[in-house]
């Protein structure tokens, strides 16, 4: 039997997903639903008080999870949670720069409409994160 310390059970409890093995997200827009790969997630984000998934293309999707949530349902390995509102797509990632304080200054290949910053305590883990992925 799987170890419920290893699975999230969905929104509505009814799957078990086995931690970071989700391969996409069920979104609702315009009166349609339709899935997003989790490749094709160029981060996650807080807004607004909800979670947005913003894709490469970038389209927005508001999700029913929080970001812990999503944090564990998604590869370590592909994504990275930078501070307490994103959690970004090694693949959306275009560079990173020394920023202020040791912290560090992520840009994405997606503009965003705030500074994407990691503070010194996690730079060390998220530059290990880009060369070791």
């Amino acid at each position: 039997m799987e170890s419920l310390a290893k699975s999230h059970y969905d929104t509505y409890g009814e799957h078990a997903v086995q931690e970071g093995s989700k391969t996409s997200f069920l979104v609702y827009k315009n009166h349609t639903y339709r899935t997003i790969p989790t490749e094709s997630v160029a981060y996650f984000t807080l807004k607004f008080g909800g979670i947005v998934l913003v894709a490469m293309d970038g389209k927005e999707y508001t999700l029913n999870y929080s970001l812990e949530h999503i944090q564990h349902l998604v590869s370590s390995r592909q994504f990275f949670r930078l501070n307490r509102q994103y959690l970004v797509n090694f693949s959306a990632v275009a560079e990173a720069e020394h920023y202020f304080a040791r912290k560090l200054l992520v840009k994405l290949i997606i503009p965003t409409t705030e500074k994407l910053l990691v503070s010194k305590e996690k730079a060390s883990s998220f530059l290990h994160w880009l060369e070791n992925r």
